[in-house]
């Protein structure tokens, strides 16, 4: 029930962020067996602690849209500039996946998490991540994913995709997996696209990666955000010339500045109000661009992303997120 979950437990860094034995211990309740008066005076104390208390470093987790060692050094400005608006320390950690960024969030040892809408969904249901504010390009806060093929390849429209290799950029990505999946399965009434539809499904590590995949011919499909071919042109200038666009999903509303519960409401409201001064600083939104393509940070709310949310509650039994 809910394979989703097993497959974010068991993801490649998960053990690292969560294995951590004075959580634990933290967490646990005083014994039943103790004196009344001393356990409520500890229960007491503990809560006092907690909503008090937020970390002595704020650690923001990023995946990276192009090479991990490039965005790191490219979120160094934005650290700084947090640390300075917040009193705090701010350290920027790439992370592998956006699953990874959920469980290092859902393990408390990652704050702010910058989430595609899906990764935020799931992050909420599991460990009640909060979505904070939202990105705008272009002057809009939606944006759709799209199919990239080679150009001299045979496949003009969906139902050509049936039996091929498709290339995802994450599990947990939006407009890499979550919306084709549900828009394949609508169109073609498939219950398991990943076994039903494609002969294999192959998790690329990043929107870019995914349209290289296809570029260097060990994919036929790639899903990523529209268009995600340019972030890579620099290094690869053929690319324009040597894919193509097959079709789009539906719109999708843009990715979140999220955070963790535990972080106190002044926190919370320090953290916002940071990120939105960011739209007044041109250094920092330079900097926020250079990383995911941003050209404003707006104001989020959960019911912006229900149309994500029923996507994946009405997919969720066909969707093999465990078995990637």
């Amino acid at each position: 029930m809910k394979k989703w979950l097993a497959f974010l437990m068991a993801l490649s860094l998960a053990l690292v962020l969560v294995a951590c034995g004075s959580n634990e211990e933290s967490d646990e309740q005083p014994s039943g067996e103790e004196d009344t008066e001393a356990s409520e005076n500890s229960t007491e104390s503990e809560g006092e602690e907690t909503d008090s208390e937020d970390p002595e470093k704020i650690v923001m987790g990023f995946v990276p849209s192009t090479e991990s060692d490039k965005i790191a050094d490219t979120v160094e400005p934005l650290a700084k500039q947090l640390s300075e608006e917040l009193g705090v320390e701010v350290e920027g950690k790439v992370m592998s996946s956006y699953s990874a960024v959920v469980e290092g969030m859902g393990s408390g040892q990652i704050h702010i998490g910058f989430l595609p809408a899906f990764a935020y969904v799931l992050g909420n249901e599991k460990y009640d991540i909060d979505v904070m504010l939202k990105s705008e390009r272009y002057g809009s806060d939606q944006y759709r994913a799209q199919y990239v093929v080679s150009a001299d390849s045979d496949i003009e429209e969906l139902a050509d995709l049936e039996g091929k290799t498709w290339a995802i950029p994450d599990i947990s990505s939006t407009s890499g997996f979550l919306f084709p999946s549900a828009q394949i399965m609508d169109e073609f009434s498939v219950e398991d696209v990943q076994e039903g539809f494609f002969s294999q499904t192959i998790p690329a590590g990043g929107h870019d990666n995914a349209v290289i995949t296809v570029l260097e011919g060990n994919a036929d499909v790639a899903t990523t955000f529209e268009d995600a071919r340019e972030n890579v042109q620099e290094d690869y200038p053929e690319v324009m010339d040597e894919t193509k666009i097959i079709g789009y999903t539906d719109w999708i509303p843009n990715d979140t500045i999220s955070v963790i519960p535990s972080l106190s409401d002044d926190m919370k409201t320090k953290i916002e109000e940071a990120f939105l001064s960011f739209n007044d600083n041109e250094e920092m939104i330079k900097v926020m661009n250079e990383v995911y393509s941003w050209d404003a940070i707006v104001e989020a709310n959960h019911e912006d992303y229900e149309i994500v949310a029923n996507t994946y509650e009405k997919f969720k039994d066909q969707i093999n997120i465990d078995d990637m």
